[in-house]
């Protein structure tokens, strides 16, 4: 089955009006979703709509509502929001832009990805997505989806586009207010020479394939061996020796992550493939208290 365009509407550059689709460019990854069960009779948990002192309510009779003052509303229909005129609502006018990397990345939000809407709008795009290219911009603007209007940005990429939705500037934490306790100070050149030597060891180009949520992996090999009824041996985790210590020998440190097998490999860093079902050996813990699960 073909996607669905999350958004369809034009671009518009001065006179030049571009018919668009967009769609979105990410998907919900691997989780594992737990449900609330009563323990006792092993019964799942529900939740109903209720209205104090009237109990359980049709979902017809249920309406949106502001609150100006408290507990008075002013109640508005789904039909009166969306009379609601603005022009950003089919409309992407490309107001301002700025030079790749200019933004900082804190204020992207969502990606989507933007196509032609149909063939007569396809050599006006690929106008638009070259000229970008050629003089490595990014067009701002303003579009509105979901209920509120975004700054969004839109980029070349591949063959079409890729447009991102923005925070706006309140709505990102100020960094001084959480960096400022962190001392102003340039470290010691050998420890700097280090620290940048290993990080050259490790790295490679970005390939997101490489990764993979391993916490699902361990939730998923839990729930299993719980389903078949095994007690599981949980470890106490023992005490990190480093923490609550004022005297941490860095140089050692990095010293020894550089000598660690694995720090340099030939490939500039990349860890090499392991086959399909390849399980990673335990690491070696510190003899901890065990405690039985079951």
């Amino acid at each position: 089955m073909a996607a669905r365009a999350y958004w369809q509407g034009q671009i518009r550059l001065a006179l030049v009006s571009i018919p668009v689709e967009i769609y979105s460019a990410t998907r919900s990854g691997a989780s594992v979703a737990f449900n609330q069960i009563h323990e006792p009779s092993g019964k799942r948990i529900k939740y109903e709509k209720v209205a104090p002192g009237i109990g359980p309510v049709d979902p017809e009779e249920i309406a949106k509502g502001f609150e100006y003052e408290k507990g008075k509303y002013v109640l508005v229909s789904d039909e009166e929001i969306e009379s609601v005129k603005l022009e950003s609502k089919k409309t992407l006018e490309l107001t301002q832009f700025v030079d790749f990397g200019e933004i900082d990345a804190i204020y992207y939000d969502k990606p989507y990805y933007v196509v032609p809407a149909d063939d007569l709008a396809e050599e006006a795009f690929i106008v638009l997505r070259e000229a970008l290219r050629q003089a490595k911009k990014i067009g701002l603007g303003q579009l509105a989806l979901r209920g509120r209007e975004y700054v969004v940005s839109l980029k070349p990429c591949g063959r079409g586009m890729v447009l991102e939705t923005l925070r706006y500037s309140d709505e990102v934490n100020k960094a001084a207010n959480f960096f400022r306790d962190i001392p102003d100070q340039k470290p010691e050149a050998d420890l700097l020479d280090l620290a940048t030597t290993l990080i050259d060891k490790k790295s490679h180009k970005f390939d997101a394939g490489d990764f993979h949520d391993r916490y699902v992996d361990a939730l998923k090999e839990l729930i299993e061996r719980k389903r078949k009824g095994k007690t599981l041996e949980v470890e106490d985790e023992a005490p990190d020796p480093s923490r609550g210590s004022n005297v941490v020998d860095l140089m050692a440190a990095l010293k020894r992550s550089l000598e660690k097998p694995g720090a340099a490999n030939d490939d500039g860093g990349k860890a090499p493939a392991k086959p399909p079902g390849a399980k990673k050996a335990p690491a070696r813990k510190t003899p901890a208290k065990k405690r039985a699960v079951g």
